[in-house]
Formats: structure tokens, C-alpha cells, sequence
């Protein structure tokens, strides 16, 4: 990987460009005190990615912290009962969920860990909604011996409290945020202003795809492992490339890790499942390609919810994860130009596939995870015979237990 910034992005390392966009998304919208913070932050990221020394640390830590390269498992059960008689669809899960902390979230937080201690950064700050990024970022700071505080909205300490446990039993401080609608999106605006008060000493340990440049191109590079690994994975034991690509969007950290090591195939069509809560209504779901529009949000331009004079709408979503009212610029880039495509799947629908995965095939997934599998579900049917599907399980389910007890009653 060498730094490379082009004028236009293009297929392959695909870089933003010099302002920081991917076409029309993204970009750096920060207040002045942040320019000469986010311009360290680039340059550091960009010597760290050229850093042989750098990439071996990583690749070290991801293989005897993490545990990775994490499997490739072949379903059984999981689409039997909705593909018909005679055909066979194939469906394979990246095990994300078997990470240590079990979720994907701790590759990006061990890279830009170990990003801050090269940059003499020796206090963190984060922002995390279902919790997984939170206690991601608390491991990694306990391992590299750094101080740690956690923003998290009201709201998702009650939904996730075993994870707010998680990051305390790790050292971090949880702050809880108040304001707002009192998840993801507030807890980022008050993690953003932490680092602006102490930008001397801090490092914003951003959790998605998403925010100011150079977070979406640093958090998709930290999260292409996990489609360098399935790709050469599938093509082992399924002996070709997938045919069709899943995954969860939230902010689409998870997404575009496995994307990416697809996007110039141009067979393999890649999926973003977002959430659709209850139903695309203001306030009701987080579908940001179902209800949104183009917009700013937290540093960077995409698509996003909001009404006709630009205020930010409330978002639902039974997955804290998924919760949120913005996507990543590469995601609204890779859509607009017609590389990637997006579904939604509903509260209930999630519950269903939740419960079809812990079922048939014994695994019990993040909410998050269950949207991409509840679509995976939905179009098996359709897929031609033979076909090969991989979805990307990006999380297990033990902090969801509760909320699926409640929404199960």
C-alpha cells in the first residue's frame, strides 16, 4: 500500500481525491480549530501506510489479538426452506463474529490504535453506538497501554449495558450523552468536540467510514482485510468468485471492508442493507438511500436523512448500530456510479432472520448482522441455480439478547 491521492477516483486504490472526495462525497466540513489537527492526521496516516515496520505491527496484532485471518463457513440450513425444489444457492458467512471483542470493529480500532502511538498520541477519544466499536477501542488502548474515553448516547448505554460493562472491566471511561435523540449521532458530536478541546494531546478514534477526510479512506483500508481474506477464501473452497456480495450499512465500515476487495469485478454485484426500522417514515427507520438526500453531517458530504430546510431527522432502528442518519461518501460514490446497490430490512425482518441463523445453523448474530442476513434470505429465491452468495456476518449477537427478549414480547 503506497500513498497515492489522484484527482478522480478510480478502480483499485481507489483514494479520494486532493480535497478529500469521492466524486461529489465527502470532503473535510470541521471548524478551524481542527484544519492543522486533520492535516497532522493525514499526513501521519498516509507515512504510516507506506511504513512496511507499520503494516507488519498490524498484521501481527490482527493475527495473535484479533485471531484473524477469521473463517469462511459454509451455511447448511440457512436459505433451504425459501430456495426452491431443484435449485441450490450457497451461502457462505465471514465469521467477523469470532474476532476477540466479536465484531469487526476491532481491526480499525487496533490500526488507528497503533496510528496514535507513532503520532505521540497518548489519550483517545471515541464515539460508539452498539457499543462494539467502544469496546474495540478500550482493548486496543488497554494493549498499547493508552488512555481511553468513551462517548455513548443514553439510549444505547440502556439497550447495550453489558458492552458499557465491557469498556469499564477495560480501563475506558463512558461518557454518557444526554442531548439529542441520544445515540450514535450525539455521541459523535460530543467525542468531536473532546478532541477539539484537547486536540495537543488527543486522537479521535473514529469507529466508521465516515466524518471528515482521511477517516472514510482510513477506516475502509483497516477494514479491507476482511475482503482480502474472503476473497482468497471463497476462491478456495467455493472455487470462484461470489456472485453476489451482503452486508449491513450503518455508517458501512464492515461494508466497504468487504467491498473493496470486489469492486472491479465487475460480475459481482455488492450489497448495503440498511435499516429500515419500523417503515420509511421521518423518524421511523435509517435508510439513508431510501429516504434521504444529499447533505453535510459530522465533517463530510453525503446521503442523508433530513428534511426540507436541512435539519438532521431522528432516526430508528432496533440495531444501535445501524442507528444512524448519515452514510459514508464511498458508499454514496460507489451507488451513484452504479457499483453497488442498496436494500433496507425492516424491524421485524431482522427478527427473523436473527432468529433463522441462531436456528439453523447455531450462530447467533449482532442485529446488525441479521439485516444483511435477512435479506441474504429474501433473495435466495431468485438467484439462478448454482449461484454463490457471501454475506458478511460483522458481528455476534450476546449484546442483543436483551433487546431481542424485549422486542420479542
Amino acid at each position: 500500500m503506497t500513498p497515492q491521492t489522484t484527482d478522480r477516483p478510480v478502480y483499485g486504490r481507489r483514494d479520494p481525491d486532493s480535497r478529500g472526495y469521492f466524486g461529489a462525497y465527502g470532503g473535510r466540513f470541521v471548524p478551524e480549530t481542527l484544519v492543522a489537527p486533520i492535516e497532522e492526521l493525514t499526513a501521519g496516516y498516509l507515512a504510516a501506510r507506506a511504513d512496511a515496520a507499520f503494516r507488519a505491527e498490524l498484521d501481527r496484532l490482527l493475527q495473535h489479538s484479533v485471531g484473524g485471518p477469521t473463517p469462511l463457513y459454509p451455511t447448511a440450513r440457512l436459505v433451504e426452506a425459501e430456495v426452491p425444489a431443484g435449485r441450490r444457492v450457497r451461502v457462505f458467512l465471514k465469521r467477523e463474529d469470532l474476532t476477540h471483542t466479536g465484531a469487526h470493529k476491532i481491526n480499525n480500532a487496533l490500526g488507528q490504535a497503533l496510528l496514535a502511538v507513532r503520532m505521540g498520541k497518548r489519550r483517545v477519544v471515541a464515539e460508539t453506538g452498539a457499543g462494539q466499536h467502544g469496546v474495540a477501542t478500550a482493548t486496543a488502548c488497554a494493549l498499547l497501554g493508552l488512555e481511553c474515553h468513551v462517548y455513548m448516547g443514553a439510549e444505547d448505554m440502556r439497550r447495550q449495558a453489558l458492552n458499557v460493562v465491557r469498556m469499564q472491566l477495560l480501563g475506558a471511561t463512558v461518557r454518557q450523552v444526554d442531548a439529542g435523540s441520544r445515540t450514535l449521532k450525539d455521541a459523535i458530536n460530543e467525542a468531536m468536540r473532546d478532541w477539539v478541546a484537547n486536540v495537543g494531546d488527543t486522537y479521535y478514534l473514529l469507529g466508521s467510514a465516515l466524518g471528515p477526510h482521511p477517516y472514510p479512506l482510513m477506516v475502509r483500508e483497516f477494514q479491507a482485510v476482511i475482503g482480502r481474506e474472503a476473497r482468497q477464501q471463497i476462491l478456495e473452497q467455493a472455487g470462484c468468485l461470489p456472485d453476489v456480495v451482503v452486508a449491513c450499512v450503518g455508517g458501512g465500515s464492515n461494508a466497504i471492508g468487504i467491498f473493496d476487495a470486489f469492486v472491479e469485478d465487475a460480475a459481482v454485484r455488492l450489497i448495503g442493507v440498511e435499516a429500515g426500522g419500523e417503515r420509511i417514515a421521518p423518524g421511523r427507520h435509517a435508510a439513508r438511500f431510501a429516504g434521504g438526500s444529499t447533505g453535510v453531517l459530522q465533517g463530510t458530504r453525503t446521503f442523508v436523512l433530513q428534511d426540507e430546510a436541512g435539519n438532521i431527522e431522528l432516526t430508528h432502528s432496533i440495531s444501535a448500530g445501524l442507528d444512524y442518519a448519515a452514510v459514508g461518501p464511498e458508499h454514496a460514490w460507489l451507488r451513484e456510479i452504479g457499483r453497488t446497490e442498496y436494500a433496507f430490512v425492516t424491524d421485524a425482518e431482522a427478527l427473523e432472520g436473527f432468529k433463522a441463523l441462531a436456528k439453523r445453523e447455531g450462530i447467533i448474530p449482532a442485529l446488525e448482522s441479521a439485516h444483511a442476513v435477512a435479506h441474504a434470505m429474501r433473495i435466495a429465491p431468485d438467484l439462478p441455480d448454482g449461484s454463490v452468495m457471501l454475506v458478511n456476518l460483522s458481528g455476534r449477537g450476546d449484546k442483543d439478547v436483551q433487546s431481542v427478549t424485549e422486542a420479542l414480547r
